[in-house]
């Protein structure tokens, strides 16, 4: 069952730097004190999604033995600015204390 998130809590991963959303995501847990926060990336991102989580939960955040509580993985269908139909997969991870 996912957990409720809220917005503030969930980082949603792109084109910058990994230790940019490694940071954000160790500030949610110890400024923050968040107890759960959602990793969501889609389609290339996916990759470094996961490598954010598991930089963060292994070298930043070890001493607050972070867990992944949950993955949920789909796909989302839109029209492209080209007009061509795409699916694109998505990911979410959610780490909780």
């Amino acid at each position: 069952m996912t957990e409720k998130v809220s917005e503030d809590n969930t980082i949603f991963i792109g084109g910058k730097p990994l230790m940019k959303y490694v940071t954000a995501v160790v500030m949610q847990f110890t400024t923050n004190k968040a107890e759960t926060v959602r990793i969501s990336a889609r389609g290339k991102f996916i990759s470094k999604a996961v490598d954010i989580a598991e930089v963060a939960r292994k070298k930043f955040l070890k001493e607050l033995n972070i867990k992944i509580k949950e993955i949920k993985i789909d796909s989302e269908e839109f029209d492209s600015k080209e007009g061509k139909h795409v699916t694109v997969s998505t990911l979410d991870i959610y780490l909780t204390k």
